[in-house]
């Protein structure tokens, strides 16, 4: 029989609808009801691709005697992570404090005010391996709630406390420049390098692209004395994490993590998020590539994960599904491996010795007897050791990959969370935006559109609010900084490869409204809910960074380049107010706030590009295509095409004598009007002045 999870709209909430579990959703109900009755509150929070969100379904959530058990003890409140960010980030605090690591599926118990007093994460039915069973956990949390209450409070009590001071951090005086904070923690970084594998540390290997966008900066420094090396560990990690079982060789796009620290097992779940931050960082790789093969592979990596999030997540209207599942049929990974004998069976015998070569298919299998497809040998290698023309193996290699797509997909594939998050489509949105402009292709840029005009038409309130979440039909919950961060870089990211000021226009509404509801007028900073949401037991200041950017980083970034845009400088005072109010996170630990530290470093040094001059201008098209295949140098491109602009840095700048022109602008100076792509370029090749 359906539980109260029935009538939700999440993904993940409805597959835990028909469980004997007595599931509330969040909301006073549940707290209402732990009043009434004096219970423990259970809050578990996980996510529709969470393998172990699963398992602990099977074994536990869906076992009648435990969930009886589960029911007369606690109040349940059931949490898609991904809808609510705020209520997870507050108790994955707590359990990071009360353990000092945390994870998916969380299971964190409350007092009937909401206060947290123990948690954990996955928990086996029955105990298992040194774990105490779930059964065990229930008993316990619930004897101790009776019996030791005072000490439960105390608990509680101290836990929210420190909980409410990690909002303020004591701000320290920082002196160094933002590019000194920059080479600070890239050197960091370098320290913590896998030479070997590429990425960082060990397994498991996260590809943490905003580590790898520092590299990036890094490397086009010219006054750092590691840029090479920054250079080649950006452009070894890129080649590796393309060649490993981690990336999706058939259909392209990116798995969660790998399991191991060689890139090759990959926890299977594909996340939106993952593949937009990926996708950006393989068109910046592609502008640094140092020879042909590297610039062919990155883009042939950008253009396919550009193209996945296109083929499978893209929704008929055009916005962007949230993830893909890890398990199919209920065994992980069980869509996306092969065995020896399946590809001799589906492909003639030449065709299959060439597959099995070139993605490591033998007997054994690599992974529980089956094969994770990787890129073992280059199509090079496998010419040179059937002694075959390299066409002849290309072209062997193209049509056994349609074979083999056309035979994945009659296959049980995983399940889509079909949510369509705000944050994540705004990640999405910069990147197709960048990948038609980069790459040449307006298909992507098209779908960057498409998205965006959904979000702004069908997920708002009637008074210009902003909402987080679409799903089965309906828009819902307020939306969060990183909303409203998120969607406006991704529409100034579509002005730039557009020129279509509207969105100029709807990016900067978007950035006002985003200081108007969450900006912090006391501490400085942006707090995850706004004004008129919901307030929990602990008001939150996203900083660190971690899967997704925080919301802090996201809005600096959206703050820099509408400053850019504006030259108003109120936006920039933003940004010198969160640089004090995190100064002690800058000291410290640089590369926990990655992508704000790269949006300092590129509003310090940024050029700011104006093209004047009719849009199918030959002239104009060659600019704007050097301005996007050249080096990724901290450049804001706007393009006015008509007498009239919304964009102010436009306004004082006219087309000269008929001519296209360009104007370049740095630090509140610019050069003289220039009529050619190659005096253009000639400006662009000088060094940033200091």
């Amino acid at each position: 029989m359906p539980n109260r999870l029935a009538g939700e709209t999440s993904p993940y909430l409805l597959q835990h609808a028909n469980n004997p579990v007595d599931w509330f959703p969040w909301g006073e109900e549940a707290w209402a009801r732990a009043r009434a009755e004096d219970k423990p509150v259970l809050v578990s929070v996980g996510y529709a691709a969470c393998h172990w969100c699963h398992v602990m379904e099977r074994e536990s959530f869906e076992n009648d005697a435990i969930a009886a058990i589960q029911n007369d003890l606690v109040v349940s409140i059931k949490v898609d992570r991904e809808e609510r960010p705020d209520v997870d980030e507050i108790y994955m605090d707590a359990q990071q404090m009360l353990h000092g690591h945390g994870g998916w599926p969380l299971n964190v118990f409350c007092t009937p005010d909401g206060r947290p007093f123990f948690g954990g994460t996955y928990f086996p039915p029955q105990r298992r391996t040194g774990m105490p069973g779930w059964t065990d956990v229930l008993q316990g949390v619930t004897r101790a709630f009776r019996e030791q209450r005072e000490q439960v409070e105390q608990q509680a009590t101290q836990l929210t406390q420190h909980l409410n001071l990690r909002v303020e951090l004591a701000g320290e005086e920082l002196t160094e420049s933002p590019a000194q904070v920059r080479s600070r923690a890239a050197a960091a970084l370098l320290q913590s390098a896998d030479r070997t594998h590429g990425g960082f540390g060990g397994a498991p290997k996260f590809p943490q692209p905003y580590y790898l966008q520092l590299l990036v900066q890094q490397a086009l420094d010219e006054s750092a004395s590691n840029r090479n090396d920054a250079r080649r560990h950006l452009a070894h990690s890129l080649r590796r994490m393309a060649e490993g079982g981690i990336y999706d060789q058939l259909a392209g796009g990116f798995h969660r993590y790998a399991v191991d620290q060689i890139w090759l097992v990959p926890h299977f779940e594909k996340m939106l998020y993952d593949n937009a931050l990926l996708n950006s960082l393989y068109l910046d790789g592609l502008r640094l590539a140092d020879s042909p093969a590297d610039a062919d592979l990155f883009a042939r990596i950008a253009r396919e994960t550009a193209d996945y999030l296109l083929n499978e997540l893209q929704t008929p209207d055009g916005a962007f599904y949230a993830s893909t599942d890890a398990d199919s049929e209920g065994v992980e990974g069980k869509y996306f491996v092969w065995t020896r004998d399946e590809l001799h069976e589906l492909l003639e015998p030449q065709d299959a010795e060439i597959a099995c070569r070139r993605w490591g298919v033998d007997v054994g299998g690599n992974w529980e007897g089956n094969s994770i497809l990787l890129a073992a040998q280059s199509p090079e290698d496998v010419a040179r050791w059937l002694d075959l023309p390299l066409a002849e193996v290309e072209a062997s290699l193209s049509k056994s990959r349609e074979k083999l797509l056309t035979h994945r997909a009659t296959r049980v594939p995983p399940a889509t969370d079909t949510k369509i998050i705000a944050a994540w489509n705004g990640m999405a949105i910069d990147s197709l935006a960048r990948a038609g402009a980069v790459l040449e292709e307006p298909r992507f840029t098209d779908a960057a559109r498409r998205a965006a005009r959904f979000i702004l038409d069908r997920m708002r309130t009637s008074d210009g609010g902003l909402l987080r979440i679409h799903s089965a039909g309906r828009a819902s919950v307020d939306a969060f900084v990183e909303d409203y961060a998120a969607l406006a870089d991704g529409m100034i990211s579509v002005y730039e490869a557009t020129g279509d000021e509207s969105w100029y226009a709807e990016a900067r509404s978007m950035i006002d409204a985003m200081i108007d509801r969450f900006w912090d007028h006391d501490g400085g900073g942006f707090f995850t809910v706004g004004r008129d949401g919901e307030q929990l037991i602990a008001q939150r200041k996203p900083v660190q960074d971690g899967a997704t950017p925080s919301g802090n980083s996201l809005a600096a970034r959206a703050l820099a380049r509408i400053y850019a845009l504006t030259g108003e400088g109120r936006y920039a005072d933003l940004i010198e107010a969160m640089h004090e109010s995190f100064s002690a996170y800058l000291s410290k630990a640089p590369t926990m706030l990655g992508l704000f530290v790269s949006v300092e470093d590129w509003l310090t040094d940024h050029r700011s590009v104006a093209l004047v001059g009719p849009a199918d201008d030959s002239e104009i098209a060659q600019m704007r295509r050097d301005l996007w295949t050249g080096a990724p140098r901290p450049i804001v491109v706007m393009q006015r095409t008509a007498d009239g602009t919304q964009v102010p840095q436009l306004a004082d700048k006219p087309q000269q004598g008929g001519q296209p022109t360009a104007y370049v602008c740095q630090a509140f100076a610019c050069s003289a009007p220039v009529h050619s792509a190659e005096d253009l370029r000639k400006i662009l090749s000088e060094p940033l002045s200091t």
